[in-house]
């Protein structure tokens, strides 16, 4: 049996209408960069019917699957579940609205084939090409700052929906990872760093979705969440 070089994995939750775009797009796309591939959705307790357009694709290409939960499971846990379920060397995921332009991804995958062990988009480097409101444009500032100051990173952005990773890498950093949600990218990047991995961070063309779930308490909680893991790597 041949190996399956590429795992991407999009999250969703109650996204069916940007799945609509999503899917499509993502076949489209990692079709020109491996001709070994497969596309997880990892949807997590959607009630718009989310799961049943998935398993319309499902028949229709086998290299779409979908990793269905009947429970909400949070971000971090979503991601888990479905790389440890991958069956590519190289996972990846990004977000069902496609914020970061899909033009990147090439560059993502060959970051790692390149050598890297995780990479990431990033909105906040002098070449990031970003469109979003001045409210979130100053909160991720703020909050990118304070991982860099507490947690000693030495990346600028750490929230970019738009990752990945060499799978044995990644699963072998899991089981020190505790966050369940949206702090769950910030805590891989921090303890990867922490753990000397090679982190290749680009540029990206990055627009606002317009199904972002992210919440005032969102923010709030990972901001809390910085400090316990300070705590934990001291």
């Amino acid at each position: 049996m041949n190996k399956t070089e590429i795992s991407a994995v999009i999250p969703v939750y109650n996204d069916r209408k940007s799945l609509e775009t999503a899917i499509p797009v993502s076949i489209e796309t990692l079709s020109k960069i491996s001709d070994s591939f497969e596309l997880i959705i990892a949807e997590d307790g959607s009630t718009d019917k989310s799961r049943e357009l998935v398993l319309e694709w499902e028949k229709k290409d086998s290299r779409v699957k979908l990793l269905h939960s009947d429970e909400r499971l949070g971000r971090g846990n979503a991601l888990n579940r479905a790389f440890s379920s991958a069956k590519g060397e190289i996972v990846c995921y990004y977000d069902v609205d496609l914020a970061t332009d899909m033009k990147h991804l090439k560059e993502l995958i060959d970051s790692i084939r390149n050598g890297a062990d995780f990479a990431t988009g990033s909105r906040l480097m002098p070449k990031s090409d970003i469109v979003r409101t001045r409210d979130r444009e100053i909160a991720s500032r703020g909050y990118n700052f304070l991982v860099r100051l507490f947690l000693r990173s030495s990346l600028h952005d750490h929230q970019c929906g738009f990752k990945a990773f060499n799978k044995e890498k990644l699963l072998s950093l899991l089981p020190s990872v505790s966050a369940t949600h949206w702090f769950w990218d910030t805590e891989v990047l921090v303890r990867g760093q922490h753990s000397g991995y090679k982190i290749s961070e680009f540029p990206v063309h990055w627009r606002t979705g317009e199904g972002t779930t992210v919440r005032f308490k969102d923010v709030f909680s990972m901001g809390t969440d910085i400090l316990k893991l300070w705590w934990k790597l001291r």
